[in-house]
């Protein structure tokens, strides 16, 4: 089993890593492998809302940068999701809500019914606004969102300040070895997903 962890921090180490890593810990030592990607800090393309990801034969955006490329890529082999992101303005890193936009649009096939999770960190507040966010991304997915003892969040302001916060870091825990179990229950259990019903789109436009 696999879980891809998505670092939506552009700092190199900063609290974002220092929380997924906590996660990652908590996973390895209940025998699950984890994979982490940092989107970095680079300017990441957002979605134009085109259309061609949903042609049947594409499925994918048609924009081909490396980011989205090797994300995606590793999406295919990952049993499980972990997303982090710093608070910005109480919401999560414009940048990686660019690069989720993209890919929760084109890689659905990719995405549904696998278990997922979110992690914000911030300095004092807006984590739970971050939270929110994000979560809504798993809930449009048919994916199973993995809770924690508390809130996925950890504070803390200059580069590693999160290690000083122990009740956020033994959330993260508790939320690897969560995601840990679940998936092991469903590897167990080796059932089918579920059959989707004819999906039905309808608009407020009269």
């Amino acid at each position: 089993m696999k879980v891809l962890l998505i670092n939506g921090s552009p700092r190199k180490g900063g609290n974002t890593h220092v929380a997924l890593s906590e996660v990652a810990k908590a996973l390895s030592g209940c025998g699950v492998e984890t994979d982490m990607v940092q989107i970095g800090a680079k300017a990441v393309q957002g979605c134009i809302a085109c259309g061609k990801c949903k042609d049947p034969e594409r499925l994918r955006c048609a924009f081909e940068d490396d980011l989205y490329n090797k994300v995606r890529e590793k999406l295919q082999e990952a049993d499980g999701i972990v997303i982090g992101s710093p608070t910005y303005f109480a919401g999560p890193n414009g940048s990686l809500c660019a690069l989720l936009d993209r890919m929760f649009s084109s890689c659905g096939h990719l995405l549904q019914y696998k278990p997922a999770a979110c992690v914000a960190v911030c300095r004092r507040g807006g984590a739970s606004a971050v939270f929110d966010r994000l979560n809504k991304y798993f809930t449009i997915m048919n994916m199973p969102v993995v809770s924690s003892q508390y809130w996925n969040s950890v504070h803390g302001a200059a580069p590693g300040e999160a290690t000083g916060d122990e009740e956020g870091l033994q959330v993260m825990r508790t939320l690897g070895r969560n995601m840990a179990w679940l998936l092991s229950c469903i590897k167990a259990a080796n059932l089918p997903t579920p059959q989707p019903e004819p999906k039905i789109s309808t608009s407020f436009i009269r």
